[in-house]
């Protein structure tokens, strides 16, 4: 590909019916896929086949609310462990990522490390950890807590978390493996290394159980965009998964990141900028728009009010009219401090009511929405990539397996008519089609 930048890198973000939380009462679609397989198989050929870099599973260790309305009207209640559902995806592709959340607050690096070491083997270095530190008490709840753990000791224990993972890592040398089986040698010692950390969260030995990939370690992906998330990222990071509806939100973090990145004696190129972006597709803008708002008209009340009781911090909103604009005071939020702070910089900036909020999260979570014709997505993502606002996105579909079909079948041979993204994978490996060095280099 002959373009002035690096390709844009597309990974697509996978949720059940799609991303639109009123999308499980459209007409016409699969019975409860959240723990379909073939649902998701059919999803995950469909993207490899659109040469799309990555699938990007979440995570949320438990049912997200208490709130027996919430739940009753929502079809988010149920899914599938990541790196279960990631292991079966490896078998039925051949060249896409298989990205998993795994909570550095409620597991162990030893844990971590291996699940993930075993799943890149399995794809043959196709895996990625998206580390996250937890962000609700319902988690919490199912771990002997009553309160989830502070923003900055959640921090502080991903740190060395990542630090751990990294280590176990890098156990074993390629050369290693000898297995010789007419000597009786099956491992050279001096290609093993004991980790031996001992850290203010963990003590673990090592080495781990588990030899390198084809692509050396799985790619880290870092999903806050805190200055505490921010300097993780820029540490131990390939990718980050930043929410940013603005396009100047959107060139000002990039700036932050690749200028911190260097500053951290890092190439900037070595760490990627991938926001999500909720594309909505139609035969015109109008059209496009329609397909929306027939959707946001499916979203009951209810799960209205309970995304905005996560995203700003606890306050329970449901008395005031729906029509009315935010109150003043919001309480900080012990969660995601960045997802606040850019949801409440929209709602102030473009005086959105508690209503226009909601529908707002309701198919992106404060992520940015590209509503129009396939061109005009085309048109879009071109052009906040030639500005410096990102190096790829997370495509968050509002259906699936539909709006992924028409990303795929409209977007993708736009953006490869103008040279923008690959008309097949590069290499075997996720790093590889990433375009990032081998790691360790």
């Amino acid at each position: 590909m002959s373009t002035s930048k690096p390709p844009i890198r597309l990974g697509l973000f996978l949720l059940a019916d799609g991303h639109h939380v009123a999308a499980w009462r459209r007409p016409g679609r699969r019975h409860n896929p959240a723990t379909d397989l073939g649902h998701y198989l059919e999803i995950a050929r469909q993207a490899e086949a659109g040469f799309l870099d990555f699938l990007f599973v979440a995570d949320f260790l438990g049912v997200r609310t208490t709130d027996t309305a919430a739940i009753s009207h929502s079809a988010r209640t149920l899914g599938l462990e990541p790196l279960t559902l990631l292991s079966a995806l490896a078998s039925a592709t051949k060249h896409i990522g298989l990205i998993a959340t795994a909570s550095t607050t409620y597991n162990e690096p030893f844990h971590v490390a291996r699940k993930f070491a075993s799943l890149d083997l399995i794809s043959e270095g196709r895996a990625g950890w998206n580390l996250v530190t937890s962000q609700n008490d319902p988690e919490a709840w199912n771990f002997g807590h009553e309160r989830h753990a502070a923003h900055d000791s959640r921090y502080d224990r991903a740190s060395e978390f990542a630090d751990v993972v990294l280590g176990l890592w890098n156990s074993w040398q390629p050369d290693a493996i000898v297995d010789d089986a007419e000597n009786g040698v099956f491992l050279n010692p001096e290609g093993l290394s004991v980790l031996g950390h001992k850290g203010h969260h963990f003590s673990v030995r090592g080495p781990l159980d588990i030899a390198a990939s084809p692509q050396g370690r799985p790619i880290v992906v870092q999903a806050g965009s805190s200055d505490t998330g921010v300097a993780l990222a820029v540490r131990t990071a390939d990718i980050v998964f930043t929410a940013q509806p603005s396009a100047d939100s959107a060139k000002a973090f990039y700036a932050k990141v690749k200028s911190r990145a260097a500053e951290a004696g890092r190439d900037p190129g070595s760490l990627l900028i991938m926001p999500g972006v909720a594309p909505v597709i139609g035969q015109s803008r109008s059209h496009a728009q329609e397909i929306k708002d027939e959707l946001d008209a499916l979203v009951h009340p209810a799960v209205g009010h309970h995304l905005l009781y996560n995203a700003t911090g606890g306050m329970d909103l449901s008395a005031y009219p729906p029509d009315s604009l935010l109150p003043d005071a919001l309480p900080e939020t012990n969660g995601s401090k960045s997802r606040q702070q850019v949801l409440l910089e929209v709602a102030r900036r473009d005086k959105l009511t508690i209503r226009q909020l909601y529908l707002m999260l309701a198919g992106a979570r404060g992520h940015r929405y590209v509503i129009g014709t396939a061109q005009d997505v085309a048109d879009e993502l071109e052009h906040m990539h030639q500005d410096q606002q990102a190096d790829g996105f997370n495509i968050m579909p509002l259906t699936l397996p539909e709006g992924l079909g028409d990303f795929v079948g409209q977007v993708v041979p736009e953006l490869q008519r103008r040279k923008l993204v690959r008309s097949a994978y590069e290499g075997r490996t996720l790093r590889e089609n990433l375009g990032l060095r081998p790691a360790g280099s």
